[in-house]
């Protein structure tokens, strides 16, 4: 009997409060210092996208709101056609450096790779 394909484990979440612990231990904040300027950097990143400011971060990547138009859609349940209004997204894209440096990182083994 052949084995079956190794499943990847899952991968862990960078949260917010992971994050301020990150910089307490490099920075030598306190927690709550590290808390706070996680929670000021994340509410002046949403304040610029919001007043429709691009946000760019070198060697990251750009944050940006794009605007869709409204467009043609269908319940994938009942197979109705609707209309889908206009809308928001954000939008995130990677610089450069950040996806040569994930493409340096050799993938598992997927089953159908040869």
């Amino acid at each position: 009997m052949a084995e079956s394909p190794s499943k990847t484990p899952p991968r862990s979440t960078l949260t917010k409060a992971a994050l301020a612990s990150r910089i307490h231990k490099r920075v030598g904040l306190t927690k709550k210092e590290s808390g706070d300027l996680v929670d000021d950097v994340l509410d002046l990143m949403q304040e610029a996208l919001l007043e429709g400011e691009k946000i760019k971060i070198a060697c990251f990547g750009n944050f940006l709101i794009r605007e869709k138009g409204a467009r043609r859609g269908r319940n994938p349940h009942t197979g109705e056609s609707m209309v889908l209004s206009r809308r928001r997204v954000l939008r995130f894209k990677p610089s450069q450096r950040l996806r040569d440096e994930m493409n340096a990182v050799p993938l598992e083994d997927a089953p159908g790779d040869e």
